[in-house]
């Protein structure tokens, strides 16, 4: 108990520091989209860091980023460690690039403020107004920063059970209007697990699979491909 509310603690002291350091880039008048948008993503990297460091959780990749930009990239969810984790891998690859996210979390009375000033993009399927500035405002970052990439879990929310959940539309419509190649991630593990009994007192290891890059025709089968060939392999091991 102590334990976890230890984290929480240091989460939230750290999430209100960063917070103001993401409102700083924001707001400022005087910066390009472009590299707004570089520091945000280097802030958030170096925000995930020092969380997983003092959860004592290290992330092993399998696999390497492309080096090419303008590309979505779709990864599984079960945790809260989960964008931690990619952001450390996406820090090492100096990314410059944000979340896709429900708008709901842009309304919580904690984290809304963290999520919007560190570039998160929200959407809300259910809105077509909503849908459709959604879609206004991904043309027009990507007419304006020649290195964006993008961030989503096509799941939709956190899935606790076996396997993959059903792919939501939006994923591959956002590739498809955007004429974005798609990169899978996989994170393996019961993640949520690994994130309540953090932190460790031996580095704990989070495994993260980076597949090769697909088009967006038939993405959910393209991805259960991609997972059950990690599956597989793991088991035979």
């Amino acid at each position: 108990m102590l334990k976890n509310i230890g984290k929480f603690i240091f989460m939230i002291e750290l999430g209100l520091k960063y917070k103001k350091i993401f409102k700083q880039t924001f707001f400022h008048p005087f910066i390009t989209l472009k590299y707004g948008y570089q520091e945000l993503s280097l802030q958030r990297g170096n925000y995930s860091n020092q969380v997983l460091d003092f959860l004592n959780i290290k992330v092993n990749l399998h696999g390497e980023l492309p080096q090419e930009d303008r590309i979505l990239y779709v990864i599984n969810h079960r945790s809260l460690l989960d964008i931690l984790v990619m952001e450390n891998i996406f820090l090492r690859y100096h990314k410059n690039g944000t979340w896709i996210a429900k708008q709901e979390l842009f309304e919580d009375p904690i984290y809304g403020k963290f999520f919007q000033y560190s570039g998160c993009i929200s959407v809300d399927l259910e809105n077509k107004r909503g849908l459709l500035n959604f879609f206004k405002t991904i043309k027009k970052i990507f007419s304006k920063v020649d290195d964006m990439n993008l961030y989503i879990f096509p799941e939709g929310e956190r899935f606790k059970g076996e396997g993959i959940h059903t792919f939501q539309s939006g994923a591959q419509k956002i590739a498809k209007a955007n004429k974005l190649k798609i990169v899978p991630v996989y994170i393996q593990g019961k993640n949520e697990e690994v994130f309540k009994n953090a932190p460790y007192d031996e580095p704990y290891t989070v495994d993260v699979y980076v597949g090769n890059i697909i088009d967006h025709e038939n993405l959910e089968e393209k991805y259960l491909e991609f997972y059950n060939s990690i599956e597989k392999k793991s088991t035979n091991e």
